[in-house]
């Protein structure tokens, strides 16, 4: 296994492990405790499955750390392609984001404290808690929304890398620069139509898939060093 492929193989890893850690968080917490509409329900869930609900706090913050370490890996992997791009994928995948992955899990800490009703809230009474549960939970989601803006702005940068590196598939690179109009989409329908929020989840799933099939590429496939040999 060559230098390349083995560096495009540790960064595919790295992609799944975080993102993994993030999808406990963003997806699996939402679909099993939450209940929108419900806040009584929701404060419930959490209290019941409070260890669940901690974990999804900690598995966001692991994600968010850890994607500052994929895109390390990545900009490893990409620089001798053209380290300005690289630099700009570091710049908007992690250093931005992130920070507001760390702020983000503050809003979940709140949402605890207020279904758990600690003593210092007993100037609330338990509908109002409830309220307030569901109120932090939602401003977490307007904050994954506008986060949403960076994760696909990211795949510009990523995407070009690819395009131009020779060492992975050029159609993979146009794919991941599509990704970011799935991304951009899915926040400024969140904050302008959130109505057609489920509409436009399934409709931009053709384009946001594309960083699946990139991470798994790299871990199945890796980098193809003679490409690059050959483009010298």
């Amino acid at each position: 296994m060559t230098s390349l492929s083995q560096n495009a193989r540790i960064a595919g890893v790295l992609y799944i492990l975080f993102s993994l850690f993030g999808f406990v968080r963003l997806i699996y917490i939402p679909s099993h405790l939450i209940v929108y509409g419900n806040p009584a329900a929701t404060a419930n869930n959490i209290v019941a499955h409070e260890m669940l609900f901690r974990f999804g706090i900690v598995s966001y913050l692991i994600g968010a750390a850890g994607w500052i370490l994929v895109t390390l890996v990545l900009y490893r992997l990409f620089k001798g392609v053209d380290q300005s791009l690289a630099v700009v994928m570091v710049i908007l995948g992690s250093l931005v984001s992130v920070p507001i992955f760390f702020f983000n899990a503050v809003n979940d800490a709140a949402a605890l404290l207020f279904a758990r009703g600690a003593d210092f809230l007993s100037a609330f009474d338990k509908p109002q808690r409830e309220a307030l549960v569901m109120l932090f939970l939602r401003l977490h989601q307007d904050a994954d929304l506008a986060n949403e803006i960076f994760w696909g702005l990211w795949l510009i940068p990523l995407g070009l890398l690819v395009y131009k590196s020779h060492f992975l598939p050029r159609w993979l690179g146009v794919w991941l620069v599509l990704g970011c109009l799935g991304y951009l989409g899915m926040s400024f329908t969140g904050f302008l139509y959130p109505q057609y929020d489920d509409k436009v989840f399934t409709l931009t799933q053709p384009l946001t898939i594309s960083e699946l099939v990139f991470m798994f590429w790299l871990v199945i496939m890796g980098a193809k060093q003679k490409l690059t040999t050959a483009k010298a």
